[in-house]
C-alpha cells in the first residue's frame, strides 16, 4: 500500500495532465463542450421526474415541495452515478491501455487513479450543476452538505475495491465484461433511487440491508434532500467493508500486474 500511494505522488503530474487532457479530448469538437457531460445525467433525472413525479411525490415523507420528486432522484443520481462510472471504467481500463502498458514502463496503478481522478471531477460537475438546481427550485441546502465530502471519500472507496478486482479479472475472464453492465443495472433498480423505500410494503424492507449502497443512497438523500445527518451506525459498517474491498484490490492488482501484461 506506501508503494502504491508513493507511485501515484511520484507520477501526480502525469495524472493531472492526463486527466485535463481526456478531459478536454472527450469535448475537442463539440459546441457544448464539457455541458454534455451534465445534460446525459439531468437529461435522465428529468426523465424519470416527469414520468414518477405524479405517483411519487406525495409519498416522499417530510417534503412538501411540488419539486420533491426531481430533488430526491438527483441527490440518489449523483452517489450511483459515481459508483457506476468508477466500476465501469475499471472494468476495460487494462484492455483498453494494453498496448500502453506492453510498450512503456510505467507505474500501472496511474491508471486507475486517472479514472478516478475523472471520475471525482465529473461527479463535482454534476454536483455543482445539481446545488444550481435545486436553488431554482426552492430547495434548502444547509451545513448537512458538508458531509457529502466523506461519503464521496466512501463511494469512491467501495467502487475502486469493485472496479479495480473486477478489471484485473476482466483481462483473464471476458466473461466479467459482458455480465457486469447486466448487473449493475439489476443493482440500480434494487437500491431506492428512482423510488423511495417507503413505497416497499414493510415486510419486504429488510432485505435492503443486503444491498451495501443502499446506505450510501439514503446518506444522500438525507443530506441533500432532508438537509440532515446521515446514520453514521449505518455507514461505518459500509466504509469498513469499502476499506476492505480496496485493500484486496490493491494486493490483487499487484500479485496480478506483470501477468495481464502477458495476457494482454
Amino acid at each position: 500500500m506506501p508503494g502504491i500511494l508513493q507511485s501515484v505522488w511520484c507520477y501526480r503530474y502525469f495524472i493531472l495532465s492526463s486527466i485535463r487532457n481526456e478531459f478536454v479530448s472527450r469535448f475537442a469538437r463539440s459546441k457544448l463542450g464539457g455541458l454534455w457531460m451534465l445534460i446525459n445525467p439531468l437529461a435522465q433525472v428529468a426523465i424519470y421526474a416527469l414520468i414518477l413525479s405524479n405517483v411519487l411525490a406525495a409519498k416522499l415523507p417530510g417534503i412538501d415541495s411540488r419539486y420533491a420528486y426531481a430533488i430526491y432522484l438527483m441527490a440518489g443520481q449523483l452517489a450511483w452515478t459515481l459508483f457506476s462510472e468508477i466500476i465501469g471504467r475499471c472494468l476495460t481500463l487494462f484492455i483498453e491501455q494494453g498496448n500502453l502498458m506492453k510498450k512503456l514502463s510505467f507505474p500501472r496503478i496511474t491508471l486507475p487513479a486517472i479514472v478516478v481522478g475523472s471520475s471525482l471531477l465529473n461527479n463535482l460537475l454534476l454536483l455543482l450543476a445539481m446545488l444550481g438546481i435545486f436553488l431554482l427550485l426552492g430547495s434548502h441546502i444547509g451545513l448537512a452538505i458538508l458531509w457529502l465530502l466523506p461519503l464521496t471519500l466512501i463511494v469512491t472507496a467501495f467502487a475502486v475495491g469493485v472496479g479495480l478486482t473486477l478489471g484485473v479479472m476482466n483481462v483473464f475472464l471476458r466473461d466479467i465484461g459482458q455480465v457486469v453492465p447486466i448487473v449493475l443495472q439489476v443493482w440500480f433498480w434494487l437500491t431506492p433511487i428512482v423510488y423511495p423505500v417507503s413505497i416497499i410494503p414493510e415486510q419486504y424492507r429488510h432485505w435492503f440491508a443486503l444491498n451495501p449502497v443502499y446506505p450510501l443512497v439514503d446518506a444522500y438523500h438525507q443530506v441533500l434532500v432532508y438537509d440532515a445527518t446521515p446514520d453514521l451506525q449505518r455507514l461505518i459498517p459500509v466504509a469498513a467493508v469499502a476499506l476492505v474491498l480496496l485493500l484486496v484490490a490493491f494486493f490483487l492488482f499487484r500479485r496480478a500486474a506483470e501477468e495481464m501484461v502477458d495476457a494482454l
